[in-house]
């Protein structure tokens, strides 16, 4: 018995045009204070985890008795005021970050009034059955 070959299915491709001529600032407000957070917090846990792994290797220790040995007696690293510091800066960052974010969408705005925005061609394919 032999098998029947099926003919070649063809494909269809409809294409579209879209043009973006302005973003939404409420959006991108919301949508960057939570990529930039989600951002902080894991620097702020990767940092935590390489200083518990530093600290059990010896290694700040290590820093530490270099330190005092240039100098400065009794210098002692305090983690819980760098973990501190740390959350402090990014936050101060995250707020930074998410302000020019969302001026870089009002210049966007301003300026695709200028030139005309973006265009995006999207291409959708659709097998005939």
């Amino acid at each position: 018995m032999r098998k029947r070959s099926t003919p070649a299915v063809p494909r269809v491709e409809r294409r579209f045009t879209q043009v973006i001529r302005h973003v939404d600032l409420w959006s991108v407000l919301k949508v960057s204070i939570c990529f930039y957070l989600c951002g902080l917090v894991v620097t702020i846990g990767a940092g935590a985890v390489l200083w518990l792994i530093a600290s059990a290797a010896g290694a700040v220790e290590n820093v530490e008795g270099f330190i005092t040995d240039l100098g400065w007696p009794d210098f002692e690293f305090l983690s819980w005021r760098i973990l501190k510091a740390s959350v402090l800066l990014g936050l101060v960052f995250v707020a930074l970050a998410t302000i020019v974010t969302v001026l870089a969408a009002a210049f966007y705005n301003l300026f695709s009034e200028l030139v005309g925005g973006i265009e995006v061609t999207l291409a959708e394919e659709d097998t005939q059955t």
